[in-house]
């Protein structure tokens, strides 16, 4: 069981806590409540890009790095769909460096016409590699456009265009930061040897004075429900064939979203689950398949890729990873299949989450998620999904009418 306690400051940043003395280090992590879903539909990119300026020094810290490593810290962050996350891990006795610089960069960034251009052409440049020059990188881009027809994640994190990149002008980040970064937004989770009263205490000193920004309204149109199988086919110059089969799933709110991350686990986690075991080794269709889930707040979408071996077509393709992913719908999982799926998560949840790090961050997003206690009801909720539950929820959502296909052909 994991220890958490909770304390909000006047000005809304909302602090989660868990003290472990058997360390000598600390995590800081800073959960902003602000992703690519936030993003304008002609002005996309903009929460990734500010993720990049935050490393470009505030007004009282032109390095923000160097101070944290002479510290003793390292730090990074990310930006997905819903959230950006910055985390900062060093010795305890120097917290208050890592909360000095996460206070100042929360209140006082430094954004220029100068720091703009340097990390445009940086996010610019990993959109090339990520998404134009690399094999299968649009991949992504081309089934959350066919899926989506509503909801900002048909967009991708990093921007719809690289020229959305180039064309973000200082005025609309100044906006986009003073909107998004503000402690009412934010979420800041302490991990590691400090207690609780000395953690509310430093908190209180460093981010206490900070102003409290407007409160966030933003209106995500929501996903109307889908009727009718998609797909879509383009050719690229790939080594191989792949087909990608992705279907609408809960949100992360509904016990559903719980009952499909399994069975994801079922049909491609480890070497004797259900596709590999079925399509890879026994009819030998696929050299490659996997199947996971986005895992978005929202309802997101459960993928299932496979690579073609040679000689066998997009429609045989389909038509046995369909097959396969029927069988979940109208048969029940054994009891024994059941039971190694649950044991897998729940070991590898508990590596995951060893790590001061690692805890810190899973701490803020259950506690976006509603409560940072969760934490310690995750493995009881896999532990409990019954076989029942899963059939019920494959006949929901693993169905044609609720699929857009992918077929990715290599070029002749």
């Amino acid at each position: 069981m994991i220890e958490v306690k909770r304390y909000t400051l006047s000005n809304g940043l909302r602090l989660v806590h868990s003290y472990n003395p058997e360390t000598k280090i600390v995590a800081v992590n800073t959960l902003y409540k602000v992703g690519g879903k936030n993003d304008l539909p002609d002005k996309t990119g903009y929460a990734h890009l500010l993720e990049h300026l935050m490393f470009e020094g505030s007004e009282n810290v032109p390095d923000f790095d160097t101070v944290l490593q002479n510290a003793g810290g390292e730090n990074n962050a990310y930006t997905t769909s819903d959230i950006t996350n910055y985390y900062d891990i060093l010795p305890s006795q120097n917290i208050e460096t890592a909360l000095w610089l996460e206070s100042d960069r929360m209140a006082n960034l430094k954004l220029t016409e100068e720091s703009l251009a340097v990390q445009r052409n940086v996010v610019a440049e990993e959109f090339k590699q990520r998404y134009l020059n690399r094999p299968y990188g649009d991949v992504s881009v081309l089934y959350r456009s066919v899926a989506y027809k509503k909801h900002p994640y048909r967009i991708p994190v990093i921007g719809k265009k690289i020229s959305h990149i180039y064309n973000a002008k200082l005025e609309d980040i100044k906006s986009y930061y003073n909107k998004y970064y503000a402690p009412n937004n934010a979420i800041l989770s302490i991990v590691g040897n400090i207690t609780f009263e000395e953690s509310v205490k430093l908190v209180e000193k460093w981010f206490g004075e900070i102003p409290r920004g407007e409160d966030i309204n933003d209106k995500i149109e929501q996903e109307p429900k889908q009727r009718k199988a998609r797909t879509i086919s383009v050719v690229r110059n790939v080594p191989s064939d792949m087909i990608y089969k992705v279907y609408h799933m809960p949100s992360r709110y509904d016990k559903d979203y719980y009952c499909i991350d399994m069975i994801t686990d079922i049909l491609a986690i480890g070497k004797s689950s259900r596709l590999r075991r079925e399509l890879e080794v026994n009819r030998k269709i696929f050299s490659a398949v996997d199947s996971c889930i986005t895992g978005d707040i929202d309802p997101g979408l459960v993928l299932v890729i496979a690579r073609l071996n040679p000689g066998i077509t997009m429609e045989e393709a389909d038509k046995a990873l369909t097959e396969e992913v029927d069988k979940i719908s109208s048969l029940l999982v054994s009891d024994r299949e059941l039971q190694k799926v649950k044991n897998k998560f729940e070991s590898n949840f508990l590596f995951e989450n060893m790590g001061v790090g690692d805890l810190a961050a899973q701490l803020a997003y259950c506690e976006l998620l509603g409560d940072a206690s969760l934490i310690n009801d995750i493995v009881d909720i896999y532990r409990s999904i019954t076989a029942e539950e899963l059939i019920k929820a494959a006949q929901t959502y693993l169905v044609p009418s609720n699929s857009t296909t992918l077929y990715y052909k290599a070029q002749m």
